[in-house]
């Protein structure tokens, strides 16, 4: 039996994403922007409902294509309200559309979205050491002037938690806990 980060638990969606996904180090610059506004929808939620209509969002959203999002209209809006597959807030969704857009100008402006979300952590990964669960922080000095930087331009549920959630899950932290059989797999 192999040893993981407890917070899986034993469903298997969450051991799948916790053994195949979770704290990998990720590059693509479309996955970042998917994986930053699902963290946005979780807000207030576990994240394990959100992974649950991962699925749905990735239809819903036309699969996270930014330049289609930033051209909803209201009529797309009201679908999307009625959409039971995602989760149906008013704030969350207007968003993604806003943070699409400045996902787009973002990109422009820092050549890649990559290069941009990665100077946070100097363009390398934090290897955390942690022994258990109880360790690890809700945010740190690298999530707050994240969330500071995406707020100042514009983008909504991008608090420092969301941010270092984000952090975690994209591999710009190992926070896997070291006994973890993932722990030493997503060292970058």
């Amino acid at each position: 039996m192999k040893n993981r980060c407890e917070w899986c638990g034993s469903d298997a969606l969450y051991t799948k994403y916790h053994d195949e996904e979770w704290g990998v180090p990720l590059h693509d610059d479309q996955k970042l922007f998917q994986l930053l506004l699902l963290e946005g929808a979780q807000a207030g939620l576990s994240w394990i409902t959100i992974l649950r209509k991962r699925e749905n969002y990735i239809k819903a959203f036309d699969n996270f294509n930014p330049e289609k999002m930033v051209n909803y209209d209201e009529q797309k809006q009201i679908e999307l309200l009625n959409d039971p597959g995602i989760v149906r807030n008013k704030l969350k969704v207007n968003a993604f559309i806003i943070n699409a857009g400045l996902y787009l100008k973002t990109k422009v402006e820092f050549g890649s979205f990559d290069r941009y979300i990665w100077q946070f952590v100097d363009h390398k990964q934090i290897i955390n050491r942690w022994k258990s669960l109880k360790e690890l922080p809700a945010k740190t000095r690298e999530s707050d002037l994240m969330s500071k930087d995406l707020k100042k331009r514009g983008f909504k549920f991008v608090g420092s938690t969301i941010c270092y959630a984000f952090m975690q899950a994209s591999g710009m932290v190992n926070d896997h806990v070291v006994d973890c059989f993932r722990y030493k797999e997503c060292i970058e």
